[in-house]
Formats: structure tokens, sequence, C-alpha cells
């Protein structure tokens, strides 16, 4: 294993991270109410037992979850999966693992600056969203620049407010089914509202997952951290357990409190965007609607924060590798700023460009984690090979380095084949995009 002690000083970033840093920026990238924005969707889609789907999608992330704590204690530096699959895999692979992350890491900081401008769009009508999405854009830039350890403060302020909407949503929500009982079964969040189906569960996990997306950028700040890989390791595992209790509780509540049946909110997807702030409005009121829509707004521009972060030190890991211009591999004052305005200016050209069209949304979503997907999957192999196929750390664990790693890539690789169609051509023709340049760059190499 690398020594830790002696990783961070070549690189020029600087070990000032706790583990509550770490856990704020996992919570930060994922959001407490993540689940808000696509409640409508997994109802509809999974016959009422979204709180199932939850559960279901919580334990198929913690393969990969697990997966990243055992190679971050191999290689404890930045890049996250980049670096790990050059470990386990090879040059080759361990680029096109990076290359297929930075979709993930550039897409789904865009996603949450577009949600931040919808969001401040309905609460200030007179103010365009794409204006509120460049301001967004822009003042988290500022942050990170300001470097990791200011802006882990901020976050924690923000991160600290979102606990507690959710907790005056939770405790509101008791308080209204306590006194005038639910309007579904109470078992029907878990079972369903109508009959149970499996493959309908199954089918919307596929899309709960990205609820998730963003626990892994914990491990991109490797070389950052004090105390080694272990707390890096704990954070990512911490994090994930953390955000699935909350999104289950929260989905449970309101599942509880939606006037609609699931049959109902298929029938008519119009309605299935605002169900979970529809079910609030109806069962508590207005107040609570537009205080989840306000810690929306702020919340989203501060996961995107987190994202853009995890992006700047991705391009800083693979250009330190020479695999992408080595001008992004300088540090200033231990921050890699290069790297983050370059992921900034992609950020702010892909949140700006959506935010002017209709469909913008929608464009960005379908395609969002196609990459992180793939790039979670070259993880698991990773693993079969660095511990099972080398032996590299001594006799391999069978269940941890074989069984749990192949267990969940095969439960990423159904989720692929279940994308959209737009997100499986997307991924096919970045994934084309990044074989020509791993082509040129073995063929400069040799000349």
């Amino acid at each position: 294993m690398a020594d830790e002690a002696q990783v961070a000083p070549h690189t020029g970033l600087r070990r000032n991270l706790g583990f509550r840093d770490l856990v704020v920026y996992g919570l930060l990238f994922i959001a407490p109410m993540a689940p808000v924005g696509v409640f409508g969707t997994l109802d509809a889609k999974s016959g009422g037992a979204v709180a199932l789907v939850y559960v279901v999608a919580t334990v198929a992330m913690a393969f990969t979850a697990y997966s990243y704590a055992q190679m971050v204690r191999v290689a404890p530096l930045a890049g996250s999966v980049f670096t790990y699959a050059r470990k386990g895999l090879g040059e080759g692979p361990g680029f096109i693992a990076g290359w297929m992350a930075m979709l993930d890491y550039m897409l789904i900081p865009a996603v949450a600056y577009l949600f931040s401008g919808i969001a401040m769009e309905a609460l200030v009508p007179g103010v365009d969203r794409w204006v509120w999405t460049g301001i967004a854009v822009v003042i988290t830039t500022l942050l990170n620049l300001w470097g990791v350890r200011a802006a882990a403060r901020v976050g924690f302020a923000v991160l600290a407010m979102e606990i507690v909407v959710l907790l005056a949503f939770v405790v509101s929500a008791v308080g209204v089914l306590v006194r005038d009982g639910a309007r579904r079964d109470w078992w029907s969040p878990l079972t369903g509202d109508a009959s149970f189906s499996a493959a309908a569960v199954v089918g919307a996990v596929s899309v709960a997952v990205l609820s998730y997306l963003g626990f892994d950028a914990i491990a991109s700040f490797a070389e950052e951290v004090t105390g080694g890989s272990e707390k890096v390791a704990r954070a990512v595992l911490f994090c994930l357990a953390l955000a699935g209790v909350l999104f289950v509780a929260q989905t449970y509540l309101v599942a509880l409190l939606e006037p609609l049946s699931s049959a109902e909110l298929a029938a008519d997807p119009a309605k299935q965007g605002s169900a979970f702030y529809d079910a609030v409005d109806a069962s508590v009121g207005t107040w609570l609607h537009d205080l989840v829509a306000a810690s929306k707004a702020i919340g989203a521009a501060f996961a995107a924060l987190a994202g853009q972060a995890a992006a700047g030190r991705l391009l800083f890991a693979m250009a330190r590798e020479r695999r992408l211009p080595r001008l992004l591999a300088r540090t200033d004052s231990g921050v890699p700023r290069l790297a983050l305005l370059l992921a900034a200016a992609l950020t702010m050209v892909a949140a700006v460009w959506a935010a002017q069209r209709d469909d913008g949304l929608d464009h960005l979503v379908s395609v969002v984690d196609i990459g992180a997907l793939t790039a979670f999957v070259m993880l698991h192999a990773s693993v079969v090979r660095w511990f099972a196929v080398r032996g590299a750390d001594g006799p391999p664990h069978w269940l941890r380095h074989v069984v749990m790693p192949v267990v969940g890539a095969g439960i990423l690789v159904a989720v692929i084949v279940e994308a959209a169609t737009s997100a499986q051509v997307v991924g096919v023709v970045w994934l084309g995009v990044g074989l020509v340049v791993l082509a040129v760059q073995g063929t400069a190499r040799r000349v």
C-alpha cells in the first residue's frame, strides 16, 4: 500500500479535512431531500412502493460503496475511480474509467445548478432561471477557489439548514398522520398501493439510483484528509447509509400523505414532478411547501459546489498522470484552481444552455448517470483483479473481494440496461471518444 503520509506533499494538495468535512461534502452532493424531485415518478413506476424502492436502491449502492472502501485503502489518492482502475486494471482501463466518470462529474453539477435556477425562478418569477443558474455557478466556484476547508465550512451551514427543513417536514407529516390518519394503507409505501410488482420496483430503482450519485465524490478528497484512508472509507459507507435512512423515511411519510394513487400519477405524468410539493401543500400547508422549495434552491447550488470540487480533483489527478494537459495539475496554495475553473466553465455552459430550453432538464437528467454507472462497474472489476486475481494484498477474502463486487457490478449492468435509450447512446458516443483519445495518447507516447 502507498505511504499515505508521503503522497500529498508531492501533489501540492493540503491535508486539512476531517471525517465531518468528508460527510458534509458527500451529503451536500447527494442532498438530504434528493427524492423531492423524483418522488412522483418513482411512486408511479413502482405502483406506490416508493419507500421499498429506496430500500433496494440503498442496498444496491452499498455494494459500490464497499468497493470504494476497499480501493481507497489501496490507493489513497485524488482521482477516485480513475486512480483505482489504474491500480487494479492498468493505465488504459484507468483512463476510460476516469473519462466515463468525467461525464457524470460535469453533468451532475449542471443538473443541480439548473434545479437551483428553477427553484429560484419559482420564488422570484421576475428573474429568468438562466440568470439564477449563472449566479449559483459563480458563487460556488468562488468558494471552491477559496479552498476546500472554507467551502466545507460554508457547506456545513447549508447542510444544517437542509436537515432542519427535513426535520420540519418529518415532524409536520407525523403530526398530520396522527391527527387525520393516512390517505393510503400504512404498509403501502413498502408493498404498493394496488398489487405488488417486483419488476416495477426494479424498474423504479434504475431511476432512484440517481439520488445517490455523489457519495463517491468523498473518495476524490483522499489526499486532503487527515488521519488516513480508513477515515475516507468510513465516510463513504456512513454517508450512503445515512442518505438511505433519510430517503426511505421521507418517501414513506409523503407517500402516506399523497392524495393521488400511484395509478392516477402514472396516468397523468404532468403531476409527477410536483407530487411531493402537492402532497405537502394539501396536507400541511403552503408555508412548508415554500420552505422546502427555498431549501432545494440553496441546497442544489451547494450540491453542485461539492460536485464541482470533485470534478476539479478528477481533472487534476488525470492531468498529473499526463492523461490530460499537464497545466491542469498545477496547484496554488493547495488548491487545483485551473482544474476547478475548467470544471466550472464546462458546467456553466451545460447548465445555462439547459436553463434556456424548455426541455433542457430532461436532456441533462436522461444522460447524467450513465458515465458514473459505467465507471462503477470498472471499480468493481478493479477490486476483483487487485485482490483476487493478483493477490496483491495477500490471500483474498472471497466474500469481500469476489462475491460482493461481482454482485455489485451485476446490479449496475442491470440498471444500465434499464436506462433511457438516449442515455445509452450518449454513453456509447462518449466512450468512443475516450477510446480515440486513448489511442492517440498511446501513439504519441510510442513516438
